[in-house]
């Protein structure tokens, strides 16, 4: 694997662009480049990713040029995204060191990212390796989605949480008590159970161009369509994303009820995936920057 350059607040190699910290005052600057990008980013996305996560922005002029982020989970592992380059900077190396901060700045932790096809050469040359592909649908749901019973799935309490977290932990294998606690705090939570045991939990929140359903975690794909009918239900006739893996035999059924595949990207990895110990397996995920 190439050796990140070591980084220092303030370096500017390039003289036309400064590589600094993330900061709140980024913000507007950041939304601007991710409108640039025709990605469906709001403003509290933005503020949201930052609050969990640290990153770098390269300035150029006093304007955001390009902007890294990744967010811990524990000492172990980390995700990253929101690697973007304005169109009129791109091609002068400007992705390389943005990418060279980030990892300097996160490792040695492993460090999952989802990818497009224009940026997997970028990250395959620091070390990455492809290991699944992530399919967003989105759309306006047909019909009208019932909830499933109160005895199968139940909006999330409080009371919920830790039981919630241990179903997390087992999935991914990774600790994501504080991005779990921020997207409920925003969000509506659902728990799937029988015979009073918890075997799965879902959020949907407000981002982008409406809602999103994840993360999703459940042991089957009936349960996760189960979860994902609750928060439908819910939502009613709203524009609505979820983003889930390949393999997760949820792409036909989303199909039909009207959320279309739009895209894809590629999961990829630098260093040890994190391991489950199940029952549960991660159906949806909160959003592809995030992992």
């Amino acid at each position: 694997m190439m050796k990140p350059a070591s980084y220092q607040a303030g370096d500017c190699d390039d003289r036309a662009a400064v590589l600094v910290p993330f900061a709140r005052s980024h913000l507007e600057g950041a939304l601007k480049l991710s409108q640039e990008m025709s990605w469906p980013y709001r403003l509290e996305d933005w503020d949201v990713a930052l609050q969990l996560g640290k990153g770098f922005v390269l300035e150029r002029g006093g304007t955001v040029i390009g902007t890294a982020a990744w967010w811990p989970y524990g000492e172990t592992h980390a995700s990253a995204g929101l690697i973007i380059v304005a169109k009129t900077a791109q091609g002068r190396g400007y992705g390389a060191r943005l990418m060279d901060a980030l990892l300097t700045s996160a490792r040695p932790r492993s460090i999952a990212l989802n990818s497009t096809a224009e940026g997997q050469a970028l990250y395959q040359r620091r070390g990455f390796v492809p290991i699944g592909v992530i399919h967003q649908h989105q759309g306006i749901p047909r019909g009208r989605h019932e909830p499933p019973p109160l005895k199968l799935v139940r909006p999330m309490a409080a009371s919920d949480f830790e039981v919630v977290m241990r179903l997390d932990r087992d999935a991914t294998g990774l600790e994501r008590r504080q991005m779990l606690e921020k997207l409920l705090h925003s969000g509506n939570g659902y728990v799937l159970q029988r015979d009073g045991i918890a075997g799965g939990y879902a959020i949907s929140r407000l981002f982008g161009r409406g809602h999103v359903i994840g993360p999703v975690v459940a042991e089957t794909s009936t349960d996760a369509q189960a979860l994902i009918e609750a928060a439908l239900a819910r939502l009613g006739s709203v524009f609505v994303r979820i983003d889930t893996s390949a393999t997760s035999q949820l792409g036909d059924w989303l199909e039909r009820i009207g959320l279309e595949q739009v895209g894809d990207a590629t999961t990829m990895i630098l260093g040890t995936p994190a391991s489950s110990s199940g029952p549960a397996h991660v159906f949806a995920i909160p959003n592809q920057s995030f992992g």
